[in-house]
């Protein structure tokens, strides 16, 4: 019999402890946030979970999502803590909206809305701006009382856009004064508990009018100032890619800076059109890490498919035919669509083969209702160019370019320097919804394609993630450490299919799924999904994290 007195006792469970060792058959004892006990508890304890039958792991840690602006109206995080994720990464890409001036809040939402596919006007009203500098944005989240823990990285184009305003677009060099601006701001993030500095070289990411957004403009020399503080006061280097961010260049700032460094780049991803360019990308970040410098690849395990209409074409945003789409009034893109003239620059344009863009010209990756629209173009005599543009502005389409072939994925995953993420959670609602990318991982790439036992999966959503990312005292069923867990069914776990809500601010709609097979989440010892109960938590027991394992 325990002396101990514990706030919950989670009984029976098979445990999966996030390390990788075998499972086992215990109960698991909870008091206040902490793990306290694991073995046979027959204590009293008002809080019994009957978990026979069903399987206990730590929560999922998502590295890679964009809950910034969303938090600040739902400390929820909906839907993320429902798919088992109970620590979040937010600010990847650097477009986070702090630090933000008053007088800056409007461009930063702008750019937002078009980068990260948004609802201009589900930002505009939904955004809470009880804060300008990045400490005042980490104590507004944290009286938010958020639903999981937050960790946040300190975004170079918001700090771009806070030093620099409108300029931060167009202009590539700052004057010395703000680039001392930029870099103080950094190292004051990172002393207040920033996990990390994060940016973006990539072509696809334009902001509001077209305009490039600030981070994938700036030189090498102002990145490097702004990393400086990195290697005094510790954190991870993140950023999204185009041709720039190759493994020598992130070997060298994990050198310089001594810092973990993570890419996301599409030039990473399996594509059936170049099946090798992806591996060749790990391999290198293989013979880095040999080297003894930190490169990792934020890997997603699910197809990445791009959800577009004409009215928002972001997939094909990178190339020059665009600019003018991007910057048109709605009224005007049916005529622009029209022209020959945009019709021919476009064909041009895909005859150069871009490095990291999304769209090459693989049409048969466009669906229309499952369908490639090169059938239906040869159907009705035309090219699937002209086919595509002679379509109603809001006609649906997917484009799946990436990660959909299992054979060429699965050696990425299995890859050691990969990091199973990517979930965009909290960016793109009204076209994808990939915030249950764990249960779609376990579902999937454990069960049923046996990929990785479900050991090694679950090992792969939670302590790996924890220790790339430096998180202390998460990612794993231990005494001592957070109690951060989920209970499912492996019989059952996985996601839902698609369906629509329209429940964001402004009336915005978003894609959303549902979990199968989750039993329960628990964020720091309290229960926060529970498919028994229809009443949520009134206030989240998130803990804003600021003190990491460098």
């Amino acid at each position: 019999m325990s002396a101990i007195e514990f706030d919950t006792i989670i009984q029976g469970a098979t445990i999966y402890d996030g390390e990788g060792r075998n499972a086992f058959c215990a109960d698991v004892g909870i008091s206040g946030d902490k793990i306290i006990e694991i073995g046979n508890l027959s204590t009293e304890c008002g809080n019994v979970i009957k978990a026979q039958g069903l399987a206990l792991m730590p929560g999922i840690i998502d590295v890679h999502t964009h809950y910034d602006a969303q938090i600040t109206w739902d400390p929820t995080l909906s839907p993320s803590p429902s798919m088992g994720v109970t620590t979040a990464v937010m600010g990847n890409c650097g477009f986070g909206i702090a630090p933000c001036p008053p007088e800056h809040q409007e461009i930063m939402l702008k750019n937002l809305s078009v980068v990260e596919g948004m609802n201009l006007k589900t930002l505009l009203e939904g955004t809470e701006w009880k804060f300008e500098s990045f400490p005042e944005y980490l104590k507004f989240i944290d009286e938010q009382r958020p639903h999981a823990n937050v960790a946040v990285l300190i975004g170079h184009s918001a700090i771009r856009t806070a030093v620099m305003g409108e300029e931060s677009s167009t202009r590539i060099k700052p004057t010395q004064k703000e680039l001392e601006a930029m870099r103080d701001i950094v190292d004051e993030a990172l002393a207040c508990g920033a996990i990390g500095f994060a940016s973006s070289f990539s072509p696809n990411h334009s902001g509001f009018g077209g305009r490039p957004m600030p981070s994938t403009i700036a030189e090498d020399a102002e990145l490097y100032a702004l990393l400086e503080p990195i290697k005094q006061r510790k954190g991870v280097f993140v950023t999204a890619g185009g041709g720039r961010a190759t493994p020598e260049y992130l070997e060298n700032i994990s050198k310089t800076f001594e810092c973990p460094t993570f890419l996301v780049s599409v030039l990473a991803m399996y594509n059936d059109s170049a099946p090798t360019a992806s591996s060749d990308y790990y391999e290198r970040c293989g013979e880095a890490l040999d080297r003894g410098h930190e490169v990792y690849i934020h890997a997603n395990p699910h197809p990445l498919s791009f959800d577009f209409t004409l009215r928002n074409p972001y997939i094909f945003y990178a190339h020059r035919a665009f600019d003018a789409i991007k910057v048109a009034a709605p009224d005007q893109l049916r005529s622009i669509y029209q022209s020959q003239s945009f019709r021919d620059e476009f064909a041009e344009n895909l005859t150069k083969n871009q490095i990291g863009v999304i769209f090459n010209g693989a049409w048969d990756k466009i669906e229309f209702d499952e369908i490639p629209i090169t059938e239906l173009a040869k159907a009705a005599n035309q090219s699937p160019l002209d086919w595509l543009f002679d379509q109603d502005l809001e006609t649906p389409f997917v484009g799946k370019m990436y990660q959909n072939n299992d054979a060429g994925v699965a050696k990425l995953l299995t890859h050691r320097n990969a990091i199973i993420a990517l979930s965009d959670a909290g960016a793109h609602v009204e076209f994808l919804c990939d915030a249950g990318f764990g249960l779609f991982f376990l579902r999937h790439w454990a069960i049923d394609a046996g990929t990785f036992t479900l050991t090694h999966a679950i090992q792969k959503l939670t302590s790996d993630p924890a220790a790339k990312y430096r998180i202390k005292k998460r990612g794993t069923i231990k005494e001592g450490y957070f109690a951060d867990l989920v209970l499912f069914d492996p019989k059952t776990v996985g996601i839902s299919k698609l369906f629509r809500l329209n429940d964001l601010p402004g009336n915005g709609s978003r894609l959303m799924r549902s979990p199968k097979g989750i039993h329960g989440v628990w964020v720091n010892g309290t229960q926060v999904i529970d498919p028994d109960k229809k009443q949520p938590i009134q206030e989240g027991p998130g803990h804003i994290l600021t003190e990491f394992d460098f």
